[in-house]
């Protein structure tokens, strides 16, 4: 089982993931308005690229951006949420060694020490989500039980590797169970709000294309928008 969840399943799940992400950017490229937004995409390259990476890097930098700042608490559970889901199992030493094994690949890797204390506090920021999702009526109204079940599938790799990391004698159900739940994740990303992985940087770039030519960028220039 081991083998097979680690070989076949594993180059399954990156294959619909990564095929299944670039379907989703194909259809939000060919979903945009190019007549309405002709001018900001085909005139002003430089400054719909300057708005584009503007916006993206003001919302990946931690209070970097109003939104961020008006919600701190909220702002620093979600980091760390995203560091557990994304950093630590890319550099997660068992992790790395994988896919040495399967691809040849490898590069440096966290201190176990440091990928278990992000680990833990991933988790808890997840279950803070949760309970504050649950716990405000402005969110609460638009929670629906896809969001719980999103949840639930994120944090299901981190619960079940740190269990398997850490469980003495004979952890092979709880090894097994974090290659499932991490598959599951991995194959729910294009088809699920996870797909956020790479519509993020879609959509943060529209918009920073958007306010960088259209709202300030060529403001006074002469034209009419």
């Amino acid at each position: 089982m081991y083998a097979f969840l680690t070989g076949p399943m594993l180059w399954l799940s990156f294959a619909i993931c990564i095929v299944g992400c670039a379907w989703r950017v194909v259809k939000y490229v060919k979903g945009l308005s190019w007549q309405l937004d002709r001018v900001p995409y085909g005139h002003y390259r430089d400054l719909a690229l300057k708005g584009a990476l503007k916006s993206i890097f003001h919302w990946l930098t931690p209070y970097a951006s109003c939104s961020w700042r008006a919600k701190p608490v909220f702002a620093t559970a979600f980091f760390l949420m995203h560091i557990g889901l994304v950093i630590v199992p890319l550099f997660l030493f068992a992790h790395v060694m994988l896919v040495s094994e399967r691809f040849g690949l490898s590069w440096p890797t966290l201190p176990a020490g440091l990928a278990d204390v992000l680990t833990i506090l991933a988790i808890l920021a997840g279950v803070f989500i949760v309970l504050r999702r649950m716990g405000l009526p402005e969110v609460r109204i638009i929670t629906t039980a896809h969001d719980l079940w999103i949840m639930a599938i994120s944090l299901a790799p981190l619960v079940t590797g740190f269990v398997a990391a850490h469980q003495g004698g004979d952890n092979n159900a709880w090894l097994l169970a974090h290659i499932v739940t991490g598959e599951i994740w991995l194959i729910a990303i294009p088809f699920t709000k996870l797909s956020h992985v790479v519509l993020f940087f879609c959509s943060r770039a529209q918009i920073g294309v958007d306010f960088g030519v259209k709202r300030g960028g060529q403001r006074g220039s002469g034209i009419v928008w």
